[in-house]
């Protein structure tokens, strides 16, 4: 990115301390590995928001949106054009005769969303509430646990296409599907989500919140980096019980590796590459393929330049 283009951009009325230029996307990823960001903007409202996409356009600047980093492997040659960190942290609940209706930004972190309906008894979240990452991000792949998934909770969601049009999608409209909605191939910016609940008892919600969160630091390696769960679970098998059964528990290139704790979770044991997780992956696919011909699909977002 050019030194004039920087300029015209700290022109635009985004508070500079929210405008980085080549910031390094292992800041900002679970998986702490990735290049630089030629330009790596954050975003607090929708007019910096829409500002921004207009001059993307105006100058043919790509543009990559990202949540919390959390689903995400960014390659170490890092991205070009600029990169939007969406923190849109709206918070509205109104309850009617018992029934909950929640309208949330976006940026809103999932942990934070579900201590808040912890604090204000309000049920129905329990299952999500210990998914890494934003409202926003989550509902863009439909993410799910313990049975329960995004689609399940969601009645509207309010996006801006790329020109700065905000559209109201209903839940019918976003054609979700297990880790996946019309956001992955639709060009759209998720701003708002509108989602119902019920009242409950906060002893009730806290006790599954805690069972959860047990569940989840037994079974899942989150005493390291990673972007989650790796690959999706198939169609007619479970994708970690063929990558065990392989053999590939602890199996490692470089600092990445499979965790010998989930073997769906690759893990970044301390200074992983990009490379070093993508050459395991592949590693990971060929041999699950070769040995009981079944192809594993990626659920985390490769970005970046290769």
């Amino acid at each position: 990115m050019t030194e004039k283009l920087k300029n015209k951009i700290l022109q635009l009325g985004i508070p500079k301390e929210n405008i980085l230029f080549d910031e390094y996307m292992s800041n900002h990823t679970s998986f702490k590995v990735g290049g630089p960001a030629e330009c790596y903007i954050k975003i607090d409202n929708t007019q910096d928001l829409r500002h921004i996409l207009k001059f993307a356009k105006e100058h043919e600047i790509p543009v990559t949106v990202l949540g919390n980093g959390s689903n995400v492997l960014v390659l170490d040659k890092g991205i070009k054009g600029i990169v939007l960190n969406i923190r849109l942290n709206k918070i509205e609940m109104v309850n009617l005769d018992g029934k909950i209706f929640a309208n949330i930004g976006s940026g809103i972190k999932i942990s934070v969303f579900g201590h808040l309906l912890l604090k204000n008894e309000i049920t129905g979240f329990e299952e999500l509430s210990g998914i890494p990452g934003t409202i926003g991000g989550a509902v863009r792949m439909n993410a799910g646990a313990h049975g329960k998934e995004f689609k399940d909770i969601v009645s509207t969601v309010t996006c801006m296409d790329y020109d700065g049009n905000i559209k109201q999608f209903e839940n019918e409209d976003m054609h979700f599907e297990y880790r996946k909605s019309m956001l992955k191939e639709n060009p759209y910016i998720v701003l708002e989500v509108h989602m119902q609940f019920e009242k409950g008892k906060e002893n009730e919600i806290k006790q599954k919140m805690e069972e959860y969160a047990v569940y989840r630091k037994e079974k899942q390696p989150i005493e390291y980096p990673s972007a989650g769960s790796t690959f999706k679970r198939g169609t007619d098998f479970i994708t970690a019980k063929l990558i065990d059964e392989a053999g590939l528990k602890g199996y490692h290139i470089g600092d990445a590796e499979v965790s010998g704790k989930h073997a769906g979770f690759i893990i970044n044991k301390g200074n992983a590459t990009a490379k070093d997780i993508l050459e395991l992956i592949e590693y990971v696919k060929h041999k699950v393929q070769e040995k009981f011909n079944k192809e594993i699909e990626l659920e985390i977002e490769i970005m970046g330049e290769k």
